[in-house]
């Protein structure tokens, strides 16, 4: 998920870092206004966009590859990129990069909503990625920068009460605007949010930097861009051509060739994008670790949430959209009780327990069979899948900001963030071969089973790789239409069965991790 409620070390970010100067009461207001508002350009298109992938794979005509794209190009660029979007503002200016990335998230939003193919959609994304990386660090390094600590606990209370309505809010206007307007309309809703953000910025948001900051590091991005974006690349194709393709195998072979050469420069850089020494501390690599299968796991899953609910069991695109808010909204009521669980018994019982909860709210996905009334079907998963996140997500940022020295926390929290952005980009990647496959097994079986004529069969042949999207032909008679739907939707569900079992076993994963190397009490890394 792309929301803030769901991503953790945010409010991390915010506590770590210093500030240039504290501002009056009045300009704190709009400085709030604006962070928030701007925040949520990201956060929204990040559940949005879910919402709108069925609607939009039917209008572009696009094959589950091309959507999955559609969302991994955004993921790719804002995970490779977010660590250097932060260095970049205390470089060069605060507001001035925050602005950048507000500019360039909306022009890069016109482009998506006017695309006539999805490869012009995919680069729209891949630059509303970009800009995204440039503005989500900025606006927390303002909020750091230009609040007092007396009253800086306050503004962090009201930027996350603001992104957890924005979280709970968003999918359902995406789906409501999918429904009534246009899939377009959900990318057209950005600009005059970030016109109204770049007004309040340039009249009331103080510039800061902190020049005396070291050079970027942009061979470092280079290489984890590129090497992420092969190993996706490689990833993703694989579900169609095989491994055995070439061009797949050559990708899979220089991503990882270049994450290799990523991690080498890394260690030997002066400045370096991912300082590799904190993760001596064993509490620090084993959060990121629990953070990689657990975010992973809600990330890859929730993807095929959306096409189960649209495309299967039928849902509206708003229902759709409001599926998840009992999700979000017990993760938002339940932060600041599972925050006091690591003062009252340790980081270690909260961080098993919850993905063990967790694990179990994916399970529950596993039940529902086609059709049914939600309450009884997703409603149970989506809210233990919640309790289980809520349990996880407070203990793990105080976990990450404690494990290390407290002038590395700004820096701790920035490699949280994007290693629970790049373990969802992976996660759709990976669970999208595991979907196809099982999907295509599946409807071979049932199709075998079934009286099709040959055109028939050589069209949804060709048509595979849309999944539950497949849209037959006019021409075919009212009851072999029935038969082949309902063979399409139950070879998707099975499809659907394995990813959710994969998620339940890698959070189960998370708290094994948490059990072998995260401290019951996280020791300070002061090296």
């Amino acid at each position: 998920m792309g929301t803030s409620i769901l991503e953790p070390c945010d409010e991390g970010v915010i506590r770590s870092g210093c500030i240039a100067g504290p501002c009056s009461k009045s300009s704190g207001k709009w400085i709030l206004a604006a962070t928030i508002l701007g925040s949520s350009l990201a956060f929204i298109d990040g559940t949005v966009v879910n919402v709108a992938l069925p609607a939009l794979q039917k209008d572009l005509k696009a094959t589950v590859v091309g959507v999955q794209w559609v969302v991994e190009s955004y993921s790719l660029l804002l995970a490779a990129l977010l660590l250097v979007g932060g260095s970049m503002g205390d470089r060069y200016g605060r507001r001035r990069v925050f602005l950048a990335g507000v500019a360039l998230f909306a022009a890069a939003s016109v482009c998506c909503g006017f695309a006539s193919n999805i490869g012009q959609l995919i680069a729209a994304r891949a630059a509303q990625g970009i800009g995204a990386a440039l503005l989500v660090p900025g606006s927390l390094a303002i909020i750091s920068n230009s609040f007092s600590e007396k009253d800086r606990g306050r503004a962090i209370g009201t930027w996350s009460g603001f992104s957890a309505i924005t979280a709970a809010i968003g999918p359902v206007l995406g789906g409501w605007l999918v429904q009534t307007v246009s899939w377009r309309a959900v990318f057209f809703l950005n600009i005059p949010i970030a016109i109204l953000v770049i007004v309040i910025s340039l009249r009331h948001v103080p510039e800061s930097s902190n020049p005396a900051k070291e050079r970027l590091d942009w061979f470092g991005a280079i290489l984890a861009t590129l090497g992420l974006g092969a190993l996706v690349y490689g990833l993703i194709e694989s579900s169609s051509r095989g491994f055995t393709h070439p061009g797949v195998l050559t990708a899979l072979i220089s991503g990882t060739v270049l994450l290799a050469l990523f991690l080498f420069v890394e260690a030997r850089s002066g400045n370096p994008m991912l300082p590799l020494a904190l993760f001596r501390s064993q509490t620090f690599a084993g959060a990121n670790l629990l953070t990689f299968l657990l975010y992973g796991a809600l990330g890859g899953t929730l993807f095929f949430l959306p096409l189960n609910l649209i495309q299967v069991q039928r849902y509206a695109p708003p229902a759709a959209g409001a599926a998840l808010l009992p999700l979000i909204l017990i993760i938002f009521l339940l932060s600041r009780w599972s925050g006091a669980l690591v003062q009252k018994y340790g980081a270690r019982i909260p961080l098993t327990v919850g993905p063990l909860i967790a694990a179990a709210g994916f399970a529950l996905f596993v039940l529902p069979e086609v059709g049914g009334t939600y309450w009884t079907t997703f409603f149970p998963a989506v809210v233990v899948l919640g309790v289980g996140m809520a349990v996880s997500v407070a203990p793990l940022t105080t976990t990450v900001m404690g494990s290390v020295a407290r002038d590395r926390a700004g820096v701790a929290s920035g490699i949280n963030n994007a290693v629970s952005r790049a373990a969802g980009l992976l996660a759709i990647a990976i669970l999208g071969i595991v979907m196809l496959q099982t999907f295509n097994r599946s409807l071979d079986s049932r199709l075998a089973k079934l009286d099709v004529s040959p055109p028939l069969r050589q069209f949804l042949n060709a048509q595979r790789n849309s999944l539950a999207g497949i849209e037959l032909p006019e021409s075919i008679p009212a009851r072999t239409r029935e038969l082949v739907t309902d063979a399409i939707n139950r070879s998707f569900v099975d499809g659907f069965r394995w990813v959710m079992l994969i998620g339940c076993a890698s959070a189960i994963g998370s708290a094994v991790i948490t059990l072998l190397l995260v401290d019951r009490n996280p020791e300070t890394l002061t090296g």
